[in-house]
């Protein structure tokens, strides 16, 4: 259940764990702080239920206290950092990603699919970084950036339709809101293993990324190298981007082989 689903109809969910998940849920990775009239907004829990839900879930430190609002918790962080699968992806691919920084000194993401759009698990950067429109735990849509493109390639058959229902909505004059256009690039993407972004999802920024697959040629995540399109030219480092890439999966699959041992 998502905030959404639980402020639909105005009757917020009915027991104690799913209140519990949709306040969790109701955050965005920009809040800094959301008042408890806007969790109720959000969620669809009546003010009364909420404000004392909010103090218990205070009290067990999955939530914080911010000036009149409230926030995530650092303790939530942690528990979502122990994550098994996304732990161990980020052990594999942080000396990659710091490879990637020391060829380029531009910002290196590290990205994994949820539903249409690209969740940021990792970031390096330094003091050149690009004033790309992504953080930690932030998303973007598939369709209008490189890492996103990456994933959309080798997802499943069906995602290419569901993204393109969503509606591709134009963020710059350089978006590509054609379906037709799309499906070409998604396509030569699956052929040579890279994807490439032109100032698609912001002005001013060029991008380069490769797919994390799994033996089964499904994405695992992707690792993208992004820049000003003033200097950077991302097609100078499609090469090591996708050595980069297919460091992390074979990793990742030694992993699971010694695992499977």
């Amino acid at each position: 259940m998502d905030a959404a689903e639980a402020g639909r109809g105005g009757a917020g969910p009915k027991s104690v764990l799913g209140k519990v998940a949709a306040v969790l849920y109701a955050f965005t990775a920009d809040d800094t702080g959301v008042s408890l009239a806007e969790l109720a907004r959000r969620t669809g829990i009546a003010k009364g239920t909420l404000h004392r839900l909010a103090g218990e879930m205070v009290e067990v430190r999955l939530l914080e206290r911010a000036g009149r609002g409230y926030r995530l918790s650092g303790q939530v962080f942690q528990l979502g950092m122990r994550a098994s699968v996304e732990r161990g992806l980020l052990e594999v691919a942080t000396p990659f990603m710091e490879d990637l920084y020391e060829r380029t000194h531009e910002t290196v993401h590290l990205g994994v699919l949820e539903g249409t759009e690209v969740v940021y698990v990792a970031k390096i950067g330094g003091h050149r970084q690009a004033a790309a429109p992504s953080r930690i735990g932030g998303r973007m849509p598939l369709y209008c950036t490189a890492i996103g493109k990456a994933l959309l390639a080798f997802g499943p058959p069906e995602l290419f339709g569901v993204v393109v229902e969503g509606g591709l909505t134009r963020r710059t004059t350089r978006t590509i809101t054609a379906p037709g256009l799309l499906r070409r690039q998604v396509a030569r993407i699956a052929e040579t293993g890279v994807a490439f972004e032109y100032e698609e999802s912001a002005p001013g920024i060029v991008c380069v990324a490769a797919p994390v697959l799994d033996p089964f040629d499904r994405p695992v995540a992707a690792v993208s190298v992004t820049g000003p399109a003033t200097r950077f030219r991302p097609e100078a480092h499609r090469t090591s981007v996708k050595a980069a890439a297919a460091g992390i999966a074979g990793t990742l699959a030694r992993r699971a082989a010694l695992r499977a041992d």
